[in-house]
C-alpha cells in the first residue's frame, strides 16, 4: 500500500513536468531536496488545472435557447418588488378568504392566511405577499377571478 501512493504522486508530478522521470518510490519534491511528507506533492498534483482539485471551478453549460441559473438569479433580484393588497370587501365570508389565499398564493399556511385576511377586516387592506411585478400581476388576477377585491403597488424603500 506505501508504494501505491509515492508512484501515484510521482505519475501525477510527470504529467505536469514533463522533463522529469517519473520512478516508482520517488519521494522528491517540486522543490529542492526531499519532501518530509507525502501530502504536499499530492495537494499540488490535486490543485493542478484540470485534475479536478479543490481550485478548479464547475463549468456551467448552458444550452443555446436558455438562460444559466446565476442570469435567472440576477434578472429575479434586478426586478423591482411589487406588493399584491386584499383589500376588504363586506360580501366575502372570512372563511372563503382564507381558502381563496391558500389556494392562489404558492406555500401561504392557514396561520398567515388568517392574519391576513383579519389585517384586511380590521384595518382595510392587508399585504399579501411581495414579489416580481409579473407574479404580482398573476397572483391579483388569481384572486379578482375569485371574487376578492385585490390590488399591487411598488414596494418602496421601506416595505
Amino acid at each position: 500500500m506505501a508504494a501505491a501512493v509515492p508512484s501515484r504522486v510521482a505519475l501525477s508530478a510527470a504529467s505536469r513536468f514533463p522533463n522529469r522521470h517519473a520512478v516508482a518510490g520517488d519521494r522528491s519534491c517540486i522543490y529542492k531536496g526531499r519532501c518530509q511528507s507525502l501530502a504536499i506533492p499530492m495537494a499540488l498534483s490535486a490543485a493542478a488545472p484540470g485534475k479536478g482539485g479543490v481550485l478548479d471551478r464547475p463549468v456551467e453549460k448552458t444550452t443555446p435557447g436558455r438562460q444559466s441559473e446565476f442570469d435567472v438569479k440576477k434578472k429575479r433580484k434586478m426586478t423591482p418588488p411589487y406588493r399584491v393588497i386584499l383589500h376588504n370587501d363586506n360580501h366575502s365570508r372570512r372563511e372563503y378568504v382564507v381558502q381563496v389565499l391558500m389556494k392562489v398564493i404558492p406555500g401561504m399556511t392557514v396561520d398567515n392566511a388568517v392574519n391576513i385576511m383579519q389585517e384586511a377586516h380590521v384595518n382595510g387592506l392587508s399585504v399579501v405577499i411581495v414579489c416580481s411585478q409579473s407574479e404580482a400581476e398573476e397572483h391579483c388576477t388569481s384572486l379578482r377571478g375569485n371574487g376578492l377585491r385585490s390590488s399591487i403597488e411598488p414596494a418602496s424603500g421601506g416595505c
